[in-house]
């Protein structure tokens, strides 16, 4: 994952008249995080219940794709697992956009 959201930077590009939400808004790196962290814990929960199951299941890095939302656009960086059998929930394989309902949630957090 990338740098952490900075909201003193944040709130002082507010104070400065940029927008919160849309494209380039203050608010795209904050849901970047956010959704990184939950497919992190997706991933972690998966290989723990391979493991469990009697498989040798492991990460295998990162997939990278560009999102678009209503926060603006972002590159997202997906875990993966050696066996392929990963399926993340939050933002499912394939998808490019991040429903506005996903992400009024996410920063309702």
């Amino acid at each position: 994952m990338n740098e952490e959201f900075n909201f003193e930077d944040a709130v002082n590009a507010l104070m400065e008249g940029q927008k919160m939400k849309g494209k380039d808004g203050v608010l795209a790196p904050l849901v970047k995080q956010l959704v990184e962290a939950a497919l992190e814990a997706e991933v972690e929960s998966h290989i723990a219940n391979d493991v469990l199951n009697g498989n040798e299941n492991r990460r295998k890095g990162y997939n990278k794709k560009r999102i678009k939302s209503m926060g603006g656009g972002f590159d997202l960086e997906t875990p993966r697992d050696r066996e392929s059998t990963f399926e993340p929930q939050i933002v499912k394989k394939h998808q490019t956009n991040m429903s506005d309902e996903i992400e009024e949630k996410i920063l309702s957090m």
